[in-house]
C-alpha cells in the first residue's frame, strides 16, 4: 500500500504518525530546522508574541513535540502543560526543561520551567475537563490529526470562554503551479533526507503526503468558526507556505 493510500483512511494516518514520530523523536529539532532553513524558531517567536501569555494564564501546548515552543511561551504563563503522543519527545522535553532551569542567587531553582509538566495524550481525547486553559497553541499539530475537526473541538472544549487558539502549521497553496512545486520541492529535499538519516525515503515523504490532504489555511480557519471559534484569522508565512491561526473561543461558548 503506498504512503498515500496508507494515511487517506482516520485509523490509518494514526497509526502511520504514531510510528513515524516515534522513529524520528531524536532528530525532530534537526529535521523541523533543516527544512525551515532555520525559520521555525523565528515562527514560533511570531506565534508567541500573537499569544500574549499572561502571569494569570493557564496554558496548554499540543503536540509539543521536544518542548521549544512551550518552553519560551510558558515565562510568564501562571502554569504550563505540553502534551504529546509520543513518549519520546516528551522524555527530550523535560531533559530541555531541566537543562533551562537556572538557580538563582539563593541556589533555588528560578526559571520559569518549573510550572511546566508533560502529559502523553492523544489530541482527540483531551485529558483534562471542560474549561481548563486560557490559552492552547500547537506547532505542526492539527495536519497530523487523523480527524481534524474532532480535534478543534477537542481544543474549543478545553478552553475557557473567551480563551485564545494559536496554531502555527504549513498551509496548502490554493494556486495549483504553485502548490505544485511546493510539494515537488519537499518530496525531493524530504526522500533524501528519510534516506539518508532512516534508509527510508519515505519517512519525510509524509509532510507533502498530509499537506496534499489538508483543507489549508483557510478551510482550517472555516472548521474553527464551526467549532464556535470567533475573532479568527490567518497569518500569512513565507509568502503563504506557512501560516499561523488565532483565534477565541466565543465568551458564551
Amino acid at each position: 500500500m503506498t504512503l498515500r493510500a496508507t494515511i487517506s483512511t482516520p485509523e490509518g494516518k494514526r497509526r502511520y504518525v504514531r510510528r513515524l514520530f516515534a522513529t524520528i523523536a531524536d532528530r525532530y529539532d534537526f529535521i523541523t530546522r533543516f527544512l525551515s532553513y532555520g525559520q521555525d524558531r523565528r515562527w514560533k517567536r511570531r506565534l508567541i508574541g500573537l499569544a500574549a501569555v499572561k502571569a494569570d494564564d493557564r496554558m496548554l501546548d499540543l503536540a509539543c513535540g521536544t518542548g521549544d515552543l512551550l518552553l519560551a511561551a510558558s515565562a510568564n504563563a501562571r502554569m504550563a502543560v505540553g502534551l504529546d503522543v509520543t513518549h519520546r519527545m516528551l522524555q527530550l522535553a523535560e531533559r530541555h526543561r531541566v537543562r533551562n532551569v537556572r538557580p538563582d542567587s539563593a541556589g533555588s531553582a528560578s526559571s520559569g520551567c518549573q510550572h511546566v509538566r508533560f502529559v502523553t495524550g492523544d489530541m482527540l481525547a483531551l485529558p483534562f475537563g471542560d474549561s481548563c486553559f486560557d490559552v492552547v497553541t500547537t506547532g505542526y499539530g492539527l495536519r497530523n490529526v487523523p480527524d481534524l475537526a474532532s480535534a478543534i473541538h477537542e481544543i474549543h472544549r478545553v478552553l475557557v470562554p473567551g480563551g485564545r487558539f494559536l496554531s502555527l502549521d504549513f498551509n496548502r497553496p490554493a494556486n495549483r503551479l504553485v502548490r505544485g512545486a511546493y510539494l515537488a520541492y519537499l518530496t525531493l529535499v524530504g526522500s533524501a533526507l528519510g534516506f539518508a538519516l532512516h534508509r527510508d525515503p519515505n519517512t519525510y515523504r509524509y509532510i507533502p503526503e498530509s499537506i496534499r490532504q489538508y483543507p489549508g489555511a483557510t478551510g482550517v480557519a472555516r472548521l474553527l468558526e464551526v467549532a464556535g471559534f470567533t475573532d479568527v484569522r490567518v497569518v500569512a508565512l513565507l509568502g503563504g507556505l506557512m501560516a499561523i491561526h488565532v483565534a477565541r473561543k466565543a465568551l458564551s461558548g
